[in-house]
C-alpha cells in the first residue's frame, strides 16, 4: 500500500485537487439537476477520486493508463454538472500525462483538446465565435501556467537525479581510493613479506619465522580495514533507523575495535532534511574511521546538537592527533558541507583530534 504515500506526488496539486473537486460537489449539490445527472457526477466524483490515490508521477512507475483515464474523467465531470469548475482538474490531469509520458504527448494533447473545444462550441452549443476564442484564450494561459510547472518539476527531478547520480560516483571513488590505499596497501606489503619468508626459509629459518609474524599481523589489520568498509557501505536507514537512531547505531557498529565508542544527543531533537542527515552520517563515519586508523586512541566520543537554528556534531577522539591537512575523505566531506551551507574545520584538540560539522537546520 506503499503507492497510497507515493512521495512522487506534488503536495500542491494534491491539495488543489481536493479543494476543487470538493468546490465542484458542493456547486453541483446547490444545482437543480435530474436524479440521473446526480448519479453520473457523484459516480465520476468518486472515479477521479480513487484514480487520484493511484496515479503515478514519474516514467516506468507503471499504472501508466492511469493517467489518461484521469483526464478522460474530468472530461466526463464537465459533462455531468461540473459547470466549468472542473478546468483546474483538466489542466492537473494533463500536467500528470507530462510527469508520465513527458512534456510532448502533454503538449499534443493539450493541443488536440483546445481545437476539439473550439470546434464543439459553436457547432454543438451555438456559442458565438468570439466566445469561443475567448474560451480558448482562457484555457491556453491555464494550460501553458500548467504546463510551465509541470516542466519547472521534471527539470528539477531531473537535476536531482543528476545530482544523486555524481555523488553515488563521487563517493565510490573516494572509497576506491580509500580501499587502494588501506587494504590493498596491507596485501602488498604481505606478498613482500611471505615471499621473503620463502627465501629465508632454509638459510636464515628465524628471520623467515618473523616475516610470518609480521604477514599476519598485517593480514588482522586488513580484515580490520575491510570490515570498516562493510560497515562504511551500508545504507543510511540502518534497519529503519533515521536521523540520531542512526547515527548511534553507526557508534555501537564499531564496539570491538579496541575503541571504546560513545554518542550522545544535546538539545531538543528535531526532523532533518535528508541530505544533511546523510551528510552527518559521514562525517561521524570519517571521524570514527581516522580515529581508529591513525590516532592511536583509546575512546571516541560523538555528540549531535540541536542549537537555535543549526546542528553541530562533533567527533573528539583523545589520541595523538595529527596536522589539519585534508586527505580525499574530509576534502570530500568538506565540498558536502558546504553544498548545503554549513561548514567542516578539523584538527588537534586539547587532547586528540576534533572533526566539527555545522549545518543550517
Amino acid at each position: 500500500m506503499a503507492w497510497l504515500r507515493d512521495p512522487d506526488r506534488p503536495v500542491l496539486l494534491s491539495v488543489v485537487f481536493w479543494v476543487v473537486l470538493a468546490f465542484t460537489v458542493a456547486i453541483n449539490l446547490a444545482m437543480v439537476s435530474s436524479v440521473l445527472d446526480r448519479v453520473l457526477f457523484f459516480a465520476t466524483v468518486a472515479l477521479l477520486g480513487g484514480l487520484w490515490l493511484v496515479m503515478p508521477w514519474r516514467p516506468g512507475r507503471g499504472r501508466r493508463l492511469v493517467a489518461p483515464a484521469f483526464l478522460l474523467g474530468t472530461l466526463t465531470l464537465g459533462l455531468t454538472g461540473a459547470v466549468g469548475t472542473h478546468a483546474p482538474l483538466l489542466l492537473i490531469g494533463v500536467a500528470n500525462l507530462a510527469f508520465v509520458y513527458g512534456m510532448r504527448v502533454a503538449t499534443a494533447i493539450l493541443v488536440s483538446f483546445g481545437l476539439i473545444m473550439f470546434a464543439v462550441g459553436p457547432i454543438f452549443y451555438g456559442a458565438t465565435l468570439v466566445r469561443a476564442l475567448t474560451e480558448l484564450a482562457l484555457i491556453a494561459v491555464l494550460a501553458t501556467f500548467s504546463m510551465g510547472m509541470a516542466s519547472a518539476v521534471v527539470r528539477a527531478r531531473q537535476l536531482a537525479d543528476r545530482v544523486r547520480e555524481l555523488t553515488v560516483a563521487e563517493e565510490r571513488a573516494r572509497m576506491a581510493a580509500e580501499m587502494h590505499d588501506s587494504v590493498g596497501h596491507h596485501l602488498t606489503v604481505i606478498k613482500v613479506g611471505l615471499e621473503n619468508a620463502e627465501r629465508f626459509r632454509h638459510r636464515r629459518p628465524e628471520a623467515a619465522w618473523e616475516e610470518v609474524r609480521q604477514a599476519k599481523e598485517l593480514t588482522v589489520a586488513a580484515l580490520a580495514d575491510a570490515r570498516r568498509w562493510v560497515r562504511a557501505l551500508r545504507p543510511l536507514p540502518l534497519n529503519g533507523h533515521l536521523g540520531s537512531d542512526a547515527l548511534r547505531l553507526l557508534a555501537a557498529s564499531f564496539a570491538g575495535t579496541g575503541v571504546s565508542v560513545s554518542f550522545e544527543v544535546a538539545g531538543a531533537e528535531r526532523a532533518l532534511e535528508p541530505d544533511a542527515e546523510l551528510v552527518l552520517y559521514r562525517v561521524l563515519q570519517e571521524g570514527l574511521t581516522n580515529a581508529l586508523r591513525h590516532a592511536e586512541a583509546e575512546s571516541v566520543q560523538g555528540t549531535l546538537s540541536f542549537e537555535k537554528g543549526k546542528v553541530v556534531l562533533v567527533v573528539a577522539d583523545d589520541g595523538k592527533g595529527h596536522e589539519e591537512g585534508h586527505g580525499f575523505g574530509l576534502s570530500s566531506l568538506t565540498e558536502r558541507v558546504r553544498a548545503l551551507g554549513g561548514t567542516l574545520t578539523c584538527g588537534s584538540a586539547s587532547k586528540g583530534f576534533e572533526l566539527r560539522a555545522e549545518l543550517p537546520s
